[in-house]
């Protein structure tokens, strides 16, 4: 792997320095602990590099297994804590990182979520978020394994900041963003696994692709936050997944993207004072008009519908 930003400060980041954000974007193998040892070898090079944060990509430890529906495959979650959680809460400790690691949580027999757990860096917990939104489609069969979560969205306080965490999915829902921002993060993280089908052909592969940044740029700038989604990369079944990690400004501008085909860490410092300066500038939370917003709380349209006969 290869971080985009070398140097060995490990400070704590400060209104001038910023936050230096880690990303660790790799291939994924059929064998779990192969992938568990790939991942820490990342957060160890992230830090190395300067990291304060550092976020895995979604189901880290596992090959994407959603693209049939097995019933072995719920043998690989795990209780939270449990042994993955454990060795990830050590290396936060020994590392002195804020580390938000996706697991596949099992949380009761036969009651499993796709979850994320957040270390502060001394090793504990900051809090945990389940994904929300959970897809069901073809090559992505997630309804088949996981539970929708029932945290709700949150904002997590760490030493390094205020620090949101949201699922792929999840990543494609306005809503979903705002409800994090408005909870007081300040970056917005997108652990995910997202990929196009061998059979696409390139404009879709591109328009795809164009789809995803576009959005989630879109939620950086229409809430003032940093944004960052890292994602798996690499040849799995019927799928390609994309990498691309990134991450983008207040403004929407993207400041770092990892590679489409090879395993990377990028380490890209956040200037949290651009928050409120960008907000300052751009007041969409000063202008939102809250009493009208009633019909969000509907499938479809402001009232129940009411067919005529």
């Amino acid at each position: 792997m290869t971080g985009s930003e070398p140097g060995q400060d490990t400070t704590e980041p400060s209104a001038s320095s910023g936050l230096r954000l880690g990303l660790v974007q790799s291939r994924c193998t059929p064998d779990p602990e192969e992938n568990l040892q790939r991942a820490l070898e990342g957060v160890r090079e992230a830090a190395a590099g300067g990291a304060h944060v550092v976020c895995l990509q979604e189901l880290f430890q596992y090959p994407y297994f959603c693209q049939r529906e097995d019933p072995a495959f719920f043998d690989w979650a795990e209780p939270i804590p449990g042994p993955a959680s454990r060795r990830l809460s050590g290396l936060a400790r020994d590392l002195g990182v804020v580390l938000v690691a996706p697991l596949f949580e099992r949380r009761a027999p036969g009651l499993y979520h796709n979850s994320a757990l957040i270390l502060d860096a001394g090793g504990r917990s900051s809090g945990l978020y389940r994904k929300m939104h959970i897809p069901d489609d073809p090559g992505y069969y997630e309804k088949f394994y996981f539970t929708p979560g029932d945290l709700g969205f949150q904002a997590h306080a760490t030493r390094q900041g205020s620090i949101g965490v949201l699922i792929c999915w999840d990543q494609w829902f306005p809503e979903a963003a705002r409800a994090t921002a408005l909870g007081g993060a300040q970056i917005l993280l997108y652990p995910s696994a997202i990929g196009w089908f061998w059979d696409d052909s390139p404009r879709e592969r591109r328009e795809q692709l164009d789809a995803w940044e576009t959005v989630q740029r879109s939620h950086a700038i229409a809430n003032g936050v940093f944004v960052a989604a890292v994602n798996r990369v690499g040849e799995e079944g019927a799928i390609g997944f994309w990498g691309r990690s990134f991450v983008c400004d207040p403004w929407g501008r993207v400041l770092a993207r990892a590679s489409d085909d090879r395993d990377q860490v990028l380490v890209v410092e956040c200037r949290l004072p651009e928050v409120e300066a960008t907000r300052r500038i751009w007041p969409f939370l000063r202008d939102r008009r809250i009493e009208s917003y009633d019909g969000l709380l509907s499938r479809w349209g402001s009232k129940p519908d009411s067919p005529d006969l």
